[in-house]
């Protein structure tokens, strides 16, 4: 296979009534482990890259960008390639000449009127360079170190009404919406609200997408995806399994036990949560790849 359109994935897995599992990258054993992850479960995958991975690379977007489409580009499955949670104008043109065929641009902690403002002139950037773009409406808490948000706080939930609005008036392509789910969870103990789930299903026609899915059970990951949920954000349980990995492996003179060892602790992390979106309880149709999805740079 090669690299792929992160889009093309999130349309034919909602074609499917499936979810495309979407992992977010520190490393380079982050890319492998996902990828090999996808291959052992023989479904497509997105590797993402965040906003705060990039500053953690000092910086610099290309080095692990280029080493993530090489593990896509060298795949047995299709693997996208998505830039998430940006905020920065300038990290956002760097897209394109890194490889990537989507991005989620993330205003959310804006009031309605800012957010969708700046949305709509990022959609506009991101169409008119080839680009599909997922935004967020109703803000999923714990990005950054924050604390979850409380269920009653304002924004804590997106409004359907609104998130229907928002798709319209923004043109985004993926709506990330607030559901109960949290960032940076370390328990997978957190539950979705359902009811309005299947209300903004009804609402809105763009895909919806669950970020903060590490904190969710099996049971609530698929429930999720058979409510609607078409794309679903996963980094913590990867951090998790490759700092316990490291812990328990660690060498004082050579990185590479550890390192093989994280890689292989995050692989079955990855290949059981792509599993649970993908239960036979779902009832989805079967998900084949048509092979033809535009590559990165590509209108998606």
């Amino acid at each position: 296979m090669t690299l792929v359109c992160a889009g093309a994935l999130v349309r034919e897995a909602a074609g499917a009534g499936r979810a495309v599992a979407a992992f977010n990258i520190i490393t380079l054993e982050h890319a492998e482990a996902v990828v090999a992850g996808a291959e052992a479960a023989g479904l497509p995958v997105i590797l993402q890259l965040s906003e705060n991975a990039v500053k953690f690379r000092e910086g610099r977007l290309l080095p692990i960008s280029r080493a993530a489409a090489a593990c896509a580009e060298a795949a047995a499955v299709p693997v996208g390639l998505h830039l998430d949670h940006v905020k920065s104008p300038e990290l956002l043109r760097q897209a394109c000449d890194a490889g990537y065929s989507s991005v989620m641009y993330d205003a959310a902690q804006l009031p309605y009127a800012e957010n969708l403002e700046a949305t709509r002139s990022a959609a506009d950037w991101a169409h008119a360079n080839g680009l599909w773009i997922e935004a967020e409406l109703g803000e999923v808490g714990g990005k950054g170190g924050a604390a979850p948000l409380d269920p009653h706080a304002p924004g804590a939930r997106t409004d359907p009404d609104e998130a229907r609005r928002f798709v319209a008036d923004s043109g985004v392509d993926a709506l990330a919406v607030a559901i109960g789910s949290s960032h940076a969870m370390a328990s997978r103990t957190a539950a979705l609200d359902h009811a309005l789930l299947a209300r903004l299903a009804k609402s809105v026609e763009a895909p919806l997408v669950l970020h903060g899915s590490s904190g969710l059970p099996d049971s609530e990951l698929a429930a999720a995806v058979a409510g609607g949920i078409r794309k679903v954000n996963i980094g913590t349980a990867l951090n998790l399994a490759m700092t316990e990995a490291i812990r328990t492996h660690l060498t004082p003179a050579d990185p590479r036990p550890y390192l093989a060892a994280a890689r292989a602790a995050m692989t079955a992390t990855a290949t059981a949560m792509i599993g649970a979106l993908n239960c036979k309880d779902i009832g989805g149709r079967p998900w084949t790849h048509s092979g033809d999805a535009p590559t990165a740079g590509a209108s998606c």
